[in-house]
């Protein structure tokens, strides 16, 4: 079993966020950790908890003691040795540092985003190449496990700019890296200020020197690159359509093929009214997400493990033969989305949405 804790405030709000508008607000803090930890409390049966991932937001843009009643909530769950993730900025003190190894968390997920000076201010960002490899050292003379998060197809970034970010990265030495495209989405500032997302063929370029730079690194999903036995144990909870709990505002879970949304009201939150929406999958959906989850993996789907599953041969369902006939699937002891359209993956994966078995 899998957890995710969702902190949706923030010390500057992201010009690419449409979720985190709470600027940062004790009280608002204090009201919200106390709902969740009841949230945990009536929803959490006591399964043995593999791997905990709290995100948002920026966890860690909590007060020391805050911070430390947030870290305290994962006492609640059954867990020993585990993968234990927060995400962070990159202006995390020595204090938070040292409070966050003191309860267990051994994965630290850190925001760099870029360094270009330009596109740090079109994100609203303001740290400093300096500051990123201080930070990294730090961690890193702790034991942390690393990963960095990559943002790429910035409106007016080149080629060149894209490859100096990841020249940097790579200076890092992380044991893993998450490379985002940054996709304008509708009601965002962005949007509403009239930026367009960049061209579709610079966008491909881009997407290709990245998997050309982490060479060395195993690209193991769509937008994740990770040394050997590095890969995130809590996002392939999400790939392989495994059980996970999701508290907070927000957040998403799914338990005993139901899946549940949180609500988005910080108001009905608090008040304990934490679920928007139920609903329990029939098989062809949790097939359907099987497919549309796992072929984001790389390596895709094991044949033998989907047949353990579902005492189904996967070659027998009629998408699958139509794709692999056309060659946008490739079959061996996993069934997998040919290398050549990695990029264009939706177009394959949108095949398997309200499937018929």
């Amino acid at each position: 079993m899998s957890i995710y804790i969702h902190i949706p405030f923030c010390q500057n709000i992201c010009s690419y966020c449409d979720f985190c508008k709470f600027y940062y607000n004790e009280k608002w803090v204090d009201n919200y950790l106390s709902a969740l930890e009841k949230e945990i409390k009536s929803n959490y049966k006591g399964e043995v908890v593999e791997t905990i991932y709290i995100g948002g937001g920026t966890p860690t843009v909590l007060n020391i003691n805050q911070l430390e009643r947030l870290l305290k909530l994962t006492n609640l769950f059954n867990k020993n040795k585990i993968e234990f993730t927060v995400e962070t900025n990159i202006d995390l003190s020595l204090e938070k540092i040292k409070l966050l190894n003191k309860y267990g968390v051994n994965r630290i997920s850190i925001g760099v985003q870029t360094v270009n000076p330009k596109y740090l201010k079109f994100l609203n960002r303001n740290h400093t190449k300096e500051d990123v490899v201080n930070l990294i050292n730090l961690l890193k003379k702790l034991d942390f496990n690393i990963n960095v998060d990559l943002i790429y197809a910035i409106p007016g970034e080149t080629l060149e700019e894209l490859n100096e970010d990841l020249d940097f990265i790579l200076s890092l030495d992380v044991n893993h890296i998450s490379t985002y495209s940054l996709i304008i989405e509708p009601h965002t500032k962005l949007y509403i200020d009239n930026v367009s997302n960049i061209d579709e063929d610079l966008d491909y370029e881009m997407y290709k020197l990245i998997n050309k730079k982490l060479e060395n690194y195993h690209h193991y999903e769509i937008s994740n690159f990770a040394k050997k036995n590095y890969e995130s144990k809590h996002n392939l909870v999400y790939w392989n359509n495994l059980n996970y709990y999701g508290f907070g505002l927000g957040a998403s879970g799914y338990i005993d093929n139901i899946r549940y949304d949180n609500t988005r009201s910080y108001n009905n939150y608090i008040n304990g009214k934490y679920t928007l929406e139920k609903h329990e999958l029939d098989l062809n959906e949790i097939i359907s997400n099987e497919f549309i989850l796992g072929l984001r993996k790389i390596d895709g789907i094991d044949v033998n493990n989907f047949y353990n599953k579902y005492n189904m041969d996967i070659t027998s369902i009629d998408v699958v033969k139509q794709l692999l006939k056309g060659k946008q699937l490739i079959l061996t002891d996993k069934l997998k989305i040919n290398p050549k359209y990695i990029y264009i993956s939706n177009t394959i994966l949108v095949n398997f949405i309200d499937l018929k078995i």
